[in-house]
């Protein structure tokens, strides 16, 4: 081994050390990686830093890569007792306590003196014989249970609980295993051959879904037991509850595949997914050949979808290209040409929302081309098949044509766009609207809707279709006339929220909104009728007039709300962007006003505010909006895939969290549980939006009301992700003192906050200058030091103390009180911080400005504070003697007021110790 390579990798060993020291334990895992990295072959001191990352993994709760680090340490040095004892707590926290038990033994054997070692062997020794017992217990209850479960002549309720406790059972990691053992796997897939209560047989599938989650041994286990082909069997119902089931009992086996979990924002774990290639391929394939089955329900069919969806992207199971390749675009191409009215026996069992979630899915995989080549590929799949359709001389495959291109349209636009401009097309779909034929003017006015998506396309439609959906507007089907009256409200909308700009005449788009009112409330009306009307008063609602008189419309608010509670996909576009619009939650450009003279020099066109878009009616819309229960609307949506519906719908959520009255009615609608899954996927603006919505929760409720439960712990990434010089000094703030209101509730939650890095963006701001975000910071950091990890990291080799010191005598009260408080939970929790406090310059300024200070609650911080100094040490107490802080103690004794009495009970403590320690002596005691 070269000295150079062995001095490099020494380097980033005592730079993780540091960064372990300190807290930064994600950062010290990553230097003892490339600690590890700098050295080739094996060295005792390889197995050093091995042994150090394992302790870094498992304070990032990552045990797993903690394990796999202690073996390869003890491979190069066996039976060393740091690694061993790593090794112990990871298989415990791994809930593997048998082999625990047999380290923590041999850790014994070899140092029968480790005061560490003797507690954890007697828990270990408990926990498995505890075990021992459990598991002749649960061999036991799975042998009654199965006796009633799968008998059809026992009572129902009776094989109902024998379910249920089945699925206790299956979700413990020794009931699992002995489960697979046994033939109960077998006898499900029996039972659910023949079984018709549906709630038995909705357990059954639950069951292989928990068994499924452990690991995979126990997956393949099971997959050897039912096979790929019984899961998508099972899927193929018309009960939504069933589809869910069997959905994510796959996606289950996904992640044990390929490491991942149930999380949005997990990521694979590569070699996993190496490993386990052939068993996730062969699912892929199933599910890709599935898509257009003609047999399976529209329910299954958009489940394999959304399964596909979850998958293609790169930090998940990267499946776009291969997709692409093994045919799955046409497959999609032909769900999102699919249509209702064609219904022979070839044709597809379809759901309102499968074109909409077909076209996401399609828009997904391109997102997805990052590179030409393969989006030239994309791009030939998608013309081949527009080509073949086209050949064929049947008005029905002109029609699947324009229903194909409205799903491109809706979904992956650019290259909708990019076909629409094909020659040819726009005339025959202009053709078709033309026709007598119910369902082409129908298909044909779809397509134009979505056609005019930008101003410059908008301009080329009115040129050509505006008089055909005039005409449209006539005919005697309501289908056609909400069509042709959306396409007029886009083309009316064109000029955006800009108030200077109006395409058609001044009052048109009053009128037209009046007509997707009507036809919104008529009664009688079907769904597909009302979602259009929605979707063209989402148009419409750019124009400020019409926002105020929907909104106080409330029975057309109330139909809107009750639209959208379906979680009918295809609704969703028009009632998101109608409530975007009302509460202005869309994107703004910022107006600098230098630039608008610029303009008015170069006498361009300068976009105007409309009157009716003043905050106060905004803020009088939010209100309306929240008190109609709109929040039930955006959780019922919110289970959208669509990255682009996410952020709509997070800025309708935040908007209504912007009003403080509205935050409880939020979380008790199910807001903050969307929230929680909002703020972790989709777009980058949709997760800030989402997160802010949390904080502003997180601010004015109780955190364990608002977030029950374990959503305490995951909220607080979101939170975090908000603590970045890219977001709003607004967002910054209102994470802190979300933050701080959760830092406060447990130590669980100090070590999440730690965990996601927290701390030291916390930090970060205490240095800003702006007064709030500094004095959030400072309150945040004070509940922080309740936590035994962040006294240590205090006492490490850095000024964190001395920067409170100066903190605590801030102008600003709540910052100097906050800082005070801080410094007075660290000295009563730290000799060392005790000490720190000394190496600032100002402490005896410092100390003067606390114990005299007019505000009650800063003096009595800043003597418990003295308190602790004088606690600590003889020194420190000397110390304090050579000032005049002795005789300030003295004083405060004196003070006679009621709210002083707490500063003058710590006062006498102080004087008490310092007495004991002999350093001072009772008034007429000899020198």
């Amino acid at each position: 081994m070269e000295t150079t390579e062995l001095d490099a990798a020494l380097k980033f060993k005592g730079e993780g050390n540091e960064a372990f020291k300190n807290g930064d334990w994600d950062s010290a895992a990553k230097l003892y990686t490339k600690a590890i990295n700098s050295l080739k072959g094996e060295s005792k001191e390889l197995a050093v830093f091995f042994k150090n990352r394992a302790a870094a993994y498992l304070k990032l709760n990552k045990h797993e890569p903690a394990l796999n680090d202690c073996n390869r340490s003890l491979e190069i040095v066996p039976n060393d007792p740091k690694a061993l004892f790593r090794r112990c707590q990871a298989l415990e926290s791994l809930e593997r306590y048998e082999e625990a038990y047999r380290d923590a033994t041999q850790i014994f054997k070899d140092d029968p003196n480790n005061k560490f070692i003797q507690p954890v062997l007697e828990r270990l020794h408990k926990v498995v014989q505890e075990r021992v017992k459990q598991n002749a217990q649960t061999s036991t209850k799975i042998e009654s249970m199965s006796k009633f479960a799968f008998d059809l002549t026992v009572d129902t309720e009776k094989r109902e609980t024998a379910m249920n406790n089945l699925m206790v059972l299956a979700r413990e990691n020794a009931g699992s295993a002995m489960i697979i053992a046994s033939p109960v796997v077998q006898q499900i897939k029996k039972l659910l051959k023949v079984e018709k209560n549906r709630g038995i047989y909705i357990t059954g599938i639950r069951i292989i879904g928990e068994l499924c989650k452990h690991n995979a041994d126990k997956t393949k286990a099971v997959m050897r037991d039912v096979g790929i082909p019984w899961f998508l069997e099972i899927l193929d119902s018309k009960c939504e509850k069933q589809v869910n089931a069997a959905q994510y009992c796959i996606q289950q086996i996904l992640n044990i595949f390929s490491g991942m979990d149930n999380k949005p924002d997990t990521k694979p774990d590569k070699e996993l997914c190496e490993k386990y290639k052939k068993d996730i391929d062969m699912i892929l394939t199933c599910l890709v050949f599935s898509i257009n089955n003609r047999m399976i329900t529209g329910l299954a069919r958009d489940a394999i979808m959304e399964l596909l969806m979850k998958n293609i992207h790169y930090t998940a199971l990267n499946w776009a290209e291969q997709l692409v390749d093994i045919g799955g675009i046409e497959r999609l191409m032909e769900c999102a040409s699919e249509l209702e009215e064609y219904n022979y026996e070839s044709a597809m069992n379809i759901t309102p929302s499968t074109r909409t979630i077909a076209a996401v899915c399609l828009s997904r995989i391109y997102d997805n081309m990052y590179y030409d080549a393969a989006k030239d590929k994309y791009m030939e799949k998608i013309q081949n098949f527009i080509k073949d359709k086209l050949l064929s001389p049947d008005i029905e495959s002109k029609v699947r044509v324009a229903v194909a291109i409205t799903a491109l349209l809706r979904g992956p636009l650019e290259v909708g766009n990019a076909v629409i401009g094909k020659e040819g097309i726009i005339e025959m779909i202009l053709v078709m609207a033309n026709t007598d034929d119910v369902l082409q003017q129908k298909v044909a006015c779809e397509c134009i809707v979505a056609a005019a998506s930008k101003a410059d396309k908008a301009k080329a439609i009115i040129s050509q279709g505006v008089h055909i959906l005039k005409q449209l507007y006539k005919s005697q089907e309501d289908s056609i006339r909400v069509r042709a009256l959306v396409g007029l409200c886009k083309l009316g909308s064109s000029g955006g929220s800009d108030a200077a700009l109006k395409p058609f005449a001044e009052g048109s788009n009053l009128k037209l909104a009046e007509a997707c009112r009507r036809f919104l409330l008529h009664p009688g009306k079907d769904q597909d009728v009302r979602k259009w009307a929605a979707e063209g008063l989402s148009y419409l609602t750019l124009d400020a007039e019409v926002k105020e008189k929907l909104v106080e419309d409330k029975p057309a608010l109330q139909s809107l709300i009750e639209l959208a509670r379906t979680g009918d996909q295809s609704c969703l576009f028009g009632v998101v962007t109608t409530l975007v619009n009302l509460c202005n939650a869309y994107e703004k450009q910022e107006v600098i006003p230098e630039m608008v003279e610029l303009a008015k020099f170069a006498k361009q066109h300068i976009p105007e505010e409309h009157e009716l878009d003043d905050p106060d009616f905004v803020t009088k819309r939010i209100l309306a909006l929240g008190n109609e229960g709109v929040t039930t609307a955006l959780v019922a949506l919110s289970k959208t895939e669509s990255p682009n519906s996410q952020e709509l719908i997070a800025r309708v959520f935040n908007a209504l969290c912007s009003e403080q009255e509205l935050r409880g009615t939020v979380v008790q609608q199910g807001g903050s549980k969307a929230l929680m899954s909002l703020a972790l996927k989709g777009t980058e603006k949709g997760k800030r939006h989402a997160a802010q919505a949390l904080a502003r929760i997180a601010i004015t409720m109780n955190p364990e009301v608002a977030f029950p439960g374990q959503r305490a712990l995951e909220v607080i990434r979101p939170l975090v992700s908000l603590l970045h010089q890219d977001c709003s000094g607004l967002e910054n703030f209102e994470a802190l003192m979300g933050l701080c209101n959760i830092a406060q509730m447990s130590e669980s939650a100090r070590q999440r906050i730690l965990k996601e890095g927290g701390l030291a963006k916390i930090e970060h701001y205490m240095f800003e200058d702006h007064q709030y975000l500094c004095r959030a910071a400072t309150q945040c950091l004070t509940n922080m030091t309740m936590s035994e990890d962040v006294v240590k990291i205090h006492e490490g080799n850095n000024d964190k103390v001395k920067y409170l010191v100066s903190l605590a005598m801030d102008e600003d009260v709540d910052t100097g009180m906050a800082a005070a408080g801080a410094l007075a939970i660290l000295t009563g929790a730290s000799k060392k911080c005790c000490e720190k406090l000394f190496d600032s310059k100002n402490w005896l300024e410092a100390f003067h400005m606390l114990l005299a200070n007019p505000v009650s609650s800063m003096q009595y911080r800043g003597v418990c504070i003295v308190r602790n100094v004088i606690e600590s040490s003889i020194e420190l107490t000397e110390k304090l003697m050579e000032t005049d802080v002795m005789e300030i103690l003295m004083a405060l004794t004196k003070l006679d007021s009621d709210d002083k009495k707490s500063i003058v009970t710590v006062a006498e403590e102080a004087l008490k110790i310092a007495e004991n320690w002999g350093v001072i002596k009772k008034p007429g005691e000899d020198d």
